[in-house]
Parts: structure tokens; sequence; C-alpha cells
């Protein structure tokens, strides 16, 4: 049997049956065979058809001649499980080679000249056109011009046509540290942890730089016995922040680290700000001790100081107090957007920070407003910010365009703890894919205009980007 890479399919039946050809360049076409059910042999009727694409399932019409015998096993023959009810189907590859086409020797005169004779090499026929399933109508093609499903139609096209991409390189990993030696769960947060500052943090940090998380923000759990109303050790040159950065700036020089401003893990009271006996929260004398902080972290080798206060007036006083101190290239990402949300519990828990008393509704936004946002990214941009950042994440997607088609600085989004919890939670109880839900919510953050996302998923979801389970 004469046959160039060619696929055979026999419909295994005792009777005589049409047989179907698929993907064949084959010179040689089986039509019709029967299986002697005493010795098992395929007797193969067959019909030779020159040059012809053989995706022709039944072929009617032609003269058909016995040659002979066929035994299945002389033939590389493998099972396999056809789509239609009761039919079992052995596939037959009439050649076994699939290497490299092998080189004739001729030049390129030589071939342009043997295909202007019409001596044409072969080449694979044009591909079938797959069958529809029974009952499907016919006839209905509807006159549509614009069909956007033709550049979904392969995994090819969808990864060349694709808008937003996310990568390693857009998460800034948020870590928890304290000053023990342990590393304590937090249990409102699933594979999250109190790091031990020289230990625990080490490690996390060697972990993520090895999937291309080489940007993290600090956290501190300080004790009771060091917090204060005016929040004192936020600036203490020797305090656990400033101990930790210098700690991972001479072991991993390159690694960008972001610090938090605020005064909530340093005040007694557990507010970003100084809290006046009326309950008030005092704003510019919360600002001058923000801009120390500030400083004390620059000094240890912060590469971005991050204020999450909201504050009036803060961005531009750091900017100040930074360039006086001669820290000129530190950056600033302000909180620009960080709304009162009840998606901040679990971060709470982790910190041991919660409000003593009343709540931070008069220094951070309304979860109603929308315009608002607007006044205070402006206000940041001309007080020197270098980073905008929208806090809660996937609640405000619409707040992170906002920002993002309102400003040429790089949008930042913080996917928080509750978003966080949420999708574990969802994942441990089998109601959501939790890591299909993970990838797809940090997409969706970056397709609504996000440079760069905080978020608690940074390791795990630089490890399923990377390939490693």
């Amino acid at each position: 049997m004469k046959a160039h890479l060619c696929h055979i399919t026999y419909q295994l039946l005792l009777h005589r049956r049409p047989c179907s050809v698929v993907n064949s360049s084959a010179i040689i076409t089986i039509l019709y065979w029967r299986c002697d059910p005493q010795s098992g042999e395929f007797i193969v009727m067959a019909s030779t058809i020159v040059n012809m694409p053989l995706n022709v399932g039944t072929i009617k019409g032609l003269d058909c001649l016995s040659h002979g015998k066929f035994n299945a096993n002389a033939l590389p023959i493998r099972p396999s499980v056809s789509s239609l009810p009761h039919r079992r189907m052995l596939v037959v590859k009439a050649s076994t080679n699939d290497g490299p086409i092998k080189k004739l020797g001729m030049s390129d005169a030589e071939c342009e000249a043997a295909v202007v004779a019409g001596n044409i090499p072969e080449a694979p026929p044009v591909p079938p056109i797959p069958a529809s399933p029974a009952g499907t109508p016919v006839g209905t093609s509807v006159d549509i011009r614009s069909r956007p499903r033709r550049n979904r139609r392969s995994p090819v096209l969808r990864s060349a046509f694709q808008e937003t991409s996310l990568s390693p390189a857009n998460f800034v990993y948020p870590l928890f540290i304290h000053e023990g030696e342990e590393d304590t769960p937090i249990g409102a947060m699933p594979g999250c942890y109190r790091l031990g500052w020289r230990h625990g943090l080490v490690e996390e940090v060697a972990k993520a730089r090895d999937v291309g998380v080489n940007s993290i923000v600090l956290f501190p759990k300080v004790p009771d016995a060091l917090k204060s109303p005016t929040g004192d050790e936020a600036y203490n040159d020797n305090g656990l922040v400033p101990r930790t950065i210098r700690l991972l700036k001479d072991k991993y020089p390159d690694l960008i680290i972001y610090t938090d401003v605020a005064l909530d893990p340093y005040s007694s009271d557990g507010h970003d700000g100084i809290v006046r006996e009326d309950g008030v929260i005092l704003n510019d004398e919360t600002v001058h001790q923000l801009c120390k902080q500030a400083v004390s972290q620059a000094r240890a080798g912060a590469d971005v100081v991050s204020p999450s206060d909201m504050m009036d007036g803060r961005v531009g006083a750091i900017r100040s107090a930074l360039d006086a101190e001669g820290f000129q290239h530190v950056s600033i990402m302000s909180y620009t957007a960080k709304y009162a949300s009840s998606f901040y519990g679990p971060f709470r828990e982790a910190l041991d920070s919660n409000p003593r008393f009343g709540d931070k509704k008069t220094y951070q936004m309304n979860p109603a407003n929308y315009r608002e946002a607007l006044i205070e990214l402006r206000a940041d941009e001309s007080e020197g910010a270098d980073i905008l950042l929208v806090k809660p994440g996937l609640p405000y997607l619409d707040v992170v365009r906002l920002l993002r088609d309102n400003s040429p600085l790089p949008i930042a989004a913080y996917q928080v703890s509750g978003e966080y919890s949420m999708i574990k939670a969802g994942g441990v109880l089998k109601m959501i894919d939790e890591q299909k839900v993970m990838l797809e919510s940090l997409m969706c953050l970056r397709r609504a205009g996000a440079d760069i996302i905080l978020t608690y998923f940074a390791l795990q979801a630089a490890r399923c980007l990377c390939g490693e389970k």
C-alpha cells in the first residue's frame, strides 16, 4: 500500500461498512472493508485516487477491487475512542516516518525549475472541514461582517491580542514582622505569618525573589510597651522597621523596600494620628511626626516611603523633609484614595492595631464617594507624590480606573486582607477555584489600570505564573 503520512480510521464492525479517511495525502484510499469472524483478518476493499484530499468520509460511485487480506497486527495500530455512540475505532498510521523531510540536494535554481516544469513537491492537503453533529441546521449562515470571535479562536491568537499582562514584577509583597524569633500564624489570613525579622522574614524574601518578586512592604507588630499617644517609636532609628531595613539591604542590596508611614502601629490609641482628648485626630501635629518617621526609614535604606495615614498635606511635608535630609532619591507612594473600608479587619488582627475607640471615618474616605478621589489625586500630584495608590483594590476598580485616566503617574492598588481572606475561605470550602480566582482578581486590578499591586498572594501568584505548583 503506497501512502504518505496517512491516518486511516477503521470502524470495527463485522459487516462491510464505509471507512473514514482523515488528514491524508495518500494516493490509495481504502473505501470498504470487512472482518472475517473466523480468522480475525480484515478483508480490505480499496480503490486508487491520486492527489486527492481524503476527508471524504464515505466515498461512493467508484469501482471497488479486493486487495486481499490485511492483518491489523501488521501495521502500527492504536485504539481511539470515537465521540459517536457505540463505535470503537482503530487509527492506523500508514507511515511511521515522523522525522524531518529529507533534503534532495537540489539548488534553488533546480527547485524553481522543477516547479516551473510541473514537478510540484508534495505537501499536506488542504485541512478538512470538521463535521458538525447530527441535527445541526443547514444553511443558517448569518451575514455578519464583524465577528470578534475570529480573534479568540486559538490560544496563540488570544495570547497575541491580550491587552493586559500579569507578571511577578507587578507585585509588592506585604510582610508582617515582629520582634520574636518564631513565625506566628495569623488566624484570619491563612498562609500569612508574623515573621521573625531576623529569620523567617529573610527566608520569605528569598522565596519571593526566587520567583521574581523583588519588592516588599513592611508592617510591624510593635510591643504594647513601646506604644504611646504620640507614637514616638515610629521614628526610633533603632526600632523594628529601621533594623529590618538595614538587615535586608545588607543581604539583598537590590531589594526594593516600601515602608508604611502612619502612627497606628505605634499609637496606644490605634489611630493613624495623634488623638486629642475629645477624640479629634490632629492633622498638622500628626504630619510633623510622620515626617520624622519617613526620614528615619529613608536613613535606614528604604526605597519608597508610603504615607497611609490620609492626613491633609502630608505628602508635601514629607517630600520637603526628605529633600532637606539629602534623600531626594527616595520615592513617595501616597495612599491617595484610601477608603474607610470594612475589608481591613484581618490586617488589624495581624498587627493588633484596632482603634481603641471610634473609627477612622474622619480621615479615610467615604466608600460612597468617587469624585472626591480626584481632589486627593490633584493634591498628591502637586505635593510631589511619585506613585498613587487605591485601597482597597477589587471593590474599587472604578477608582483605580479614575486615577489611571487622570494622572500620568504610576498607579498602585492594594488587594487588602479582607479580599485575600475571602478568596482563601472560598477555596477551602471548595466554592471556588482558589488559584483561578486569585489570578483573575489580580488581572482585573491590572486591567483597571494598576501598574503595581500590593497583594498577600504575591508569592503564591508568582509561583503559579512561573509554572510552579
